[in-house]
Parts: structure tokens; C-alpha cells; sequence
């Protein structure tokens, strides 16, 4: 009987778990809003751009790879004691973080946070689905989802006060009080619970996805930064990364436990539905990525007002998100999916008419619409996913989109922010050629670059300030179309492969008939 009627204090324990995951998606939107602080010499670290995409990768890199190793860890020794063990990793590194001394300490100690977020991410979904029965599941995850989406309004803003107010390891000690709390409740609310029959662990599979991913990332971004592809230190790890990637897939197909499952990506409604979810988010991250110093350096807005101004991306997205369905159903996952793809292409390509001079308000409008239509994406892909699927195999598919999700974002800061490295530093390289070759070079690495020497340099610098603008603008304009053209071509491939339609209550029925987690 309680296992039809779920676990007696279930919303309790569904609430302490969406709080203790306000750690591992607060921290990502806070630190893109402190990104132009930590490039700042005297103010933050003096990360050059290739560093500050590290500090993003590193987090999700390590994140993507152990999802799956640590959803069957706590399946084996306990989704509780797993996820005890993550809050405390998480809190650890992100003290680290906030007091790292250089950009390799910073990026350490995100990949320590990634080992965190891993742990907690796989044992809070566990969690819910042990704890409450098929009928209540999906609303369930639905709530959860909800606090995800209310940790990426509140992150810009709250990162925004702090720097306002405090240094830039806020961002991180903020994380601090939330691990603390969590783990009481933690303690005091949540159940323990094991898989009777947990899956074979797959460590090889994990340490070839890692170093390839690694490898392939350290290439793209080194290549932004020399402003070539040529050069032996960008193919060497790029051709390593490649390689061992393949050899990740090989090994994969030829066990019977893989850590990813690539057989799925056999069928044409999982492999496009994920495909798009990692297209959306590839453009999104690269995007977000060269916003930051758009809204803080050439428009001259503080972290606290540029916070402010991406509320309504994220605002848009709770908003339509609860009502994504509904269009979903009336229109056929096929139709609903193509036109916010299409939409967020449009938007995307938007970015390329912003200049010094843009009204605030057309950029406030252009990311409500972004942040509408990625909220109408997700539902028509979800479903895809779950339909191409057995049924027991539903947390499967879950995992594997987040980790496809969480590589796509990696993928993209790094190709998108090395695109923009590379053609800033065409641009800007004129406009240096009276300096000393040690100035010379720390301009060219960037806008935050360029800006650091003009200030060092007083009035003679003052002529670098309106070159570097414009090659900044330039390069993010080029960055935009290249994204926007990648998001219309996942528009194709929806539109070609996605199932046009979908049964109704098919998912209800999916809930109903799966059987209720063991304890």
C-alpha cells in the first residue's frame, strides 16, 4: 500500500531536495555574471579568455562525465549517502574556488565542484522517484524542474549584488549556507534507499569520455587563442581528443553495461530530440558566454545592472515553461519544436544588429522571446526521448540528455568563445602595433586585455578603448551568425526526423504503468 501511496512525508522531502539542487544551477548563472571581474587584474584574477572558458568547462567536463558513474554509485550505496557526500564535495570546492590565488586554482577547484554536482544531481532525481508513486511522479519532477528554472532567474541578479557589494569569491561562498542547510535537512528529512539490482560500474567508459572531451576542448580553445587551427597545439589535442572519443563509442557498443548507451542514437526520434536539446544549448551557452562582456564592457553596465537585464531570459522561461505542453499538443511535437528552434535561431542571429547603441528595451524583448521559445523546446524533445525508449529505461534517457545538455554547453563556449577570440584578435591587432610586445600581446588576448593595458597605459592607452569596441562587436556579430546557423540547422533536422505527432496521454500512461521504485 505505501508503495502505491508513496512516501507519507514525500513533499517534504521533494522540497529539501529541489533546495539542495539550487547549489549546482545558482552557481553556473552567478559566475557568468563575475566573468568580466575575474579577467580584471586588479580586481579579480586576470583570467584571459581561453581561462575563463575553463572555468566554465572544467565544472561541466567533469560534471557530464561522472553523472552516470555516480547515479549508479548511490544506487549501490545509498542515494542519501551519495548525496550527503556531493553537498560536502560542492561546499569544499567552492571555498577553494572563492579564494583561489590564479586561473588554474579557479579551474581546479570548478572541476572539484563538478565531482559535487554529479553526486547531487543523479540522487535528488533517484530520490523523487523512490519516494513518490507513477501517479504523482511527473508532477513531481515537474516541481523540480520549476526550482531549476527559478535558480536560473535568481542567479544573474544575486551574482549581480555581489560583486556590487563584496569581491568576486561571493559568487561562490554564497554556496556555502545553502550546502549547510541542505545537509541538515538532508539528514533530518530525507530517507535512505538502495536499487536491489544496481547496474555494473563502467570506469574505463568514464575516464576515455573525460580525457577525450578534455583533449578536443583544450584544442578548440587553444586554437581561439593563437587565432589558428593550424598550429601543432591545436590539431595534436584536437586529433587526440577525436580518437579517443571514437574509441569511447567502440568500447561502449561492445560492453554490456556502458556508461552511455550510444545504441539509443540508433533510432532517428532519440537521437534528434537529444541532437536538439544539445544544439539549444551549444548556441545558448556560446551566447551567454560573449553577453557578459558585451552588457558589462561595451555598454558599460555594472555586474548588479547586467544581472538585472537577463532576468527576462530566465523569466520567460518559468513563465512558458508550465504552459509549453498545451502548444505541444495542439500543434504536434514535430510543428512546436521546428518554430522555437526557428525562433531561437532568429534570435540569435538578433544579436548580430546589436551595437554600442542598442535600446535597452529591444534587447529586454529579444531575451524574453529567446527564453519563450527555448521553455517550448523542451517538452516536444522530452517526450521524443521517452517514447524512443522502454519504459524502465526512462532514467536513462533522462541522464543522457542532461549529460549531452551539459557537454553541448561545454562544445559551445569553447568553439563559440574561440571564434570570438580569434576574429577579436584580427581586429584589434592594427590598433597595437605601437606597443611593446609583451603589451601587445596581453591586448590582443581579449577585450578585457586590451581594456587592462589601456588603463595601465593612461591617456595614450585611451586610443585603444574605441579600436577594441568595434572588434569586439565585430567578432561577436560573426559569433552570433555562426550560432544562429547551427540552431537553423537543428531546425532542419527536427523538422525532417521528429515525430509529427504524439499520442494523447501517452505520457500518463507511461506513469501508470511503470512499477514504483524498490527501497
Amino acid at each position: 500500500m505505501e508503495q502505491r501511496l508513496g512516501h507519507p512525508r514525500r513533499w517534504q522531502i521533494l522540497g529539501v531536495l529541489v533546495f539542495s539542487l539550487l547549489v549546482v544551477v545558482l552557481d553556473n548563472t552567478i559566475l557568468n555574471v563575475a566573468l568580466k571581474t575575474i579577467a580584471d587584474p586588479q580586481e579579480g584574477l586576470g583570467a584571459t579568455q581561453g581561462e575563463l572558458e575553463w572555468a566554465i568547462n572544467s565544472y561541466t567536463l567533469v560534471f557530464a562525465g561522472l553523472l552516470f558513474t555516480f547515479g549508479v554509485v548511490g544506487d549501490r550505496t545509498g542515494r542519501k549517502r551519495m548525496l550527503m557526500i556531493g553537498m560536502v564535495l560542492f561546499g569544499l570546492a567552492s571555498l577553494a574556488s572563492a579564494y583561489a590565488q590564479d586561473p588554474m586554482q579557479l579551474i581546479v577547484a570548478r572541476a572539484l565542484m563538478g565531482v559535487g554536482g554529479a553526486a547531487i544531481m543523479p540522487a535528488t532525481l533517484a530520490i523523487i522517484s523512490n519516494v513518490f508513486p507513477p501517479a504523482e511522479r511527473g508532477r513531481a519532477i515537474g516541481v523540480w524542474a520549476g526550482g531549476v528554472g527559478l535558480a536560473v532567474a535568481v542567479g544573474p541578479i544575486t551574482g549581480g549584488l555581489l560583486i556590487e557589494h563584496f569581491w568576486w569569491g561571493s559568487v561562490f561562498l554564497v554556496n556555502l549556507p545553502i550546502v549547510a542547510v541542505s545537509m541538515v535537512l538532508i539528514g533530518l528529512v530525507v530517507p535512505e534507499s538502495r536499487d536491489p539490482r544496481p547496474s555494473k560500474l563502467d570506469p574505463v567508459g568514464v575516464l576515455l569520455s573525460i580525457v577525450g572531451l578534455v583533449a578536443l576542448t583544450y584544442g578548440i580553445i587553444r586554437g581561439g587563442e593563437l587565432a589558428t587551427v593550424a598550429d601543432a597545439e591545436v590539431l595534436v589535442p584536437v586529433l587526440a581528443g577525436l580518437a579517443v572519443l571514437g574509441a569511447f563509442v567502440w568500447y561502449e557498443r561492445r560492453i554490456d553495461h556502458p556508461a552511455f548507451d550510444v545504441t539509443y542514437f540508433r533510432d532517428a526520434r532519440f537521437s534528434t530530440a537529444i541532437g536538439m536539446i544539445g544544439i539549444v544549448f551549444f548556441a545558448m551557452m556560446g551566447a551567454m558566454f560573449f553577453l557578459v562582456f558585451y552588457l558589462q564592457i561595451v555598454l558599460g553596465h555594472s555586474a548588479l545592472e547586467a544581472g538585472a537585464l537577463m532576468i527576462p531570459f530566465a523569466a520567460a522561461q518559468l513563465i512558458f515553461a508550465p504552459l509549453s505542453q498545451r502548444l505541444t499538443e495542439r500543434l504536434g511535437a514535430k510543428r512546436a519544436a521546428t518554430a522555437s528552434m526557428v525562433v531561437v535561431a532568429a534570435t540569435l542571429a538578433a544579436y548580430a544588429l546589436m551595437d554600442a547603441d542598442t535600446p535597452v528595451v529591444a534587447m529586454e524583448v529579444l531575451f524574453f522571446v529567446q527564453g519563450a521559445a527555448m521553455a517550448t523546446i523542451m517538452p516536444p524533445a522530452t517526450t521524443a526521448i521517452m517514447e524512443a525508449l522502454p519504459r524502465e529505461k526512462a532514467g536513462v534517457g533522462s541522464a543522457m540528455s542532461n549529460t549531452v545538455r551539459q557537454v553541448a554547453g561545454a562544445l559551445g563556449v569553447a568553439l563559440l568563445g574561440s571564434l570570438l577570440s580569434a576574429t577579436y584578435r584580427d581586429g584589434i591587432t592594427p590598433a597595437l602595433a605601437g606597443l611593446p610586445e609583451d603589451l601587445r600581446h596581453a591586448a590582443g588576448e581579449s577585450l578585457t586585455g586590451t581594456m587592462a593595458v589601456a588603463g595601465q597605459l593612461g591617456e595614450p592607452g585611451a586610443a585603444l578603448v574605441g579600436p577594441a569596441v568595434r572588434a569586439f562587436l565585430d567578432g561577436m556579430h560573426v559569433t552570433a551568425l555562426v550560432s544562429a546557423a547551427i540552431a537553423l540547422a537543428g531546425a532542419l533536422v527536427v523538422l525532417r526526423w521528429l515525430p509529427g505527432g504524439q499520442r494523447p496521454d501517452a505520457g500518463a500512461g507511461r506513469e501508470q504503468e511503470k512499477e514504483p521504485a524498490v527501497v
